[in-house]
């Protein structure tokens, strides 16, 4: 294959420069402006500024609702990519099982990704509805009163089941993008040698798949960490009494509503900061485990 190169040493940053625009204005520039904003502090009229230094930062750890939402976001993005990514890996499995109507099988598992998070958290609502929702109904008929309204378990399980349906699309295609990349003869080779299905998926398949494993626990964490206020917004707004109120709703509540742009500002750093320590250390110690 024949190597192409550029004698202009401009050329690079020239093709790099719309990408280098869109970065800069959307999420360097944005940032730089939450990190000054969080060692200011101003009334709601945006009237009087005072430079406060830390003194944002250290009244979001003696704040217990701000602790609260940290143990909230924790609980939820655990299990938000856990449900997300096992449902998708044996949807995923079950296509590659098949022969005749694994396309149309993969077509209606992917529609739901076409789905905005906010209309797929408003369906998962009015499933769920005490009054008028049909799993509701079901789960009243089986002895279950459901109120996400007023329990905060059940307020839980709706937005991690809302938040999941919407990504296990985007899991999907990657699983089964994976599994047909497993060259069959593997595991035709351990079949011959007498190992079950079972034990063929432990030892060969699931191995194998473990790069895009680790790729798909990385994009899930973060989308749990911030893609999924459309979906609690829609659903509980937080509730009850802040039981599903994760970091990224409680920078909305202070920021937008409350107007308290300074601790807005810190607790959206925090968060910024608490993502990246969770990918590095993913990368870091995750990855080791993973055989590309």
């Amino acid at each position: 294959m024949k190597r192409t190169l550029f004698r202009n040493q401009f050329l690079p940053w020239f093709l790099l420069a719309p990408q280098l625009a869109v970065t800069a204005v959307f999420f360097l520039w944005p940032a730089g402006q939450a990190v000054w904003q969080s060692f200011l502090r101003q009334d709601a009229f945006g009237f009087s500024v005072t430079f406060v230094a830390l003194e944002n930062y250290a009244a979001l750890y003696a704040d217990p609702f701000y602790r609260n939402s940290l143990q909230v976001t924790l609980v939820f993005a655990l299990l938000v990519t856990t449900l997300s990514l096992g449902v998708a890996l044996v949807l995923a499995v079950a296509v590659d099982r098949m022969l005749r109507s694994a396309p149309a099988y993969t077509t209606l598992i992917v529609w739901p990704y076409a789905v905005a998070p906010a209309i797929a958290g408003i369906l998962w609502w009015f499933m769920f509805n005490p009054t008028i929702g049909i799993l509701a109904y079901v789960l009243k008929q089986w002895g279950y009163n459901w109120n996400h309204q007023l329990n905060a378990g059940n307020a839980m399980t709706l937005v991690v089941i809302a938040a999941a349906w919407k990504q296990v699309s985007y899991n999907f295609l990657f699983f089964v993008a994976g599994l047909q990349s497993i060259p069959a003869s593997l595991r035709e080779a351990a079949a011959i040698d007498g190992a079950g299905p079972v034990k063929r998926f432990f030892t060969i398949t699931l191995p194998l798949l473990a790069p895009t494993t680790f790729f798909l626990m990385v994009v899930n964490v973060v989308y749990a960490m911030f893609d999924t206020f459309p979906v609690i917004d829609a659903t509980t707004e937080g509730g009850p009494v802040q039981a599903t109120t994760i970091l990224v709703y409680k920078v909305y509540m202070d920021g937008f509503v409350g107007l308290n742009l300074g601790s807005s500002a810190a607790q959206s750093v925090v968060l910024m900061g608490i993502v990246i320590f969770l990918t590095v250390m993913q990368f870091r110690y995750v990855e080791r485990r993973v055989n590309y």
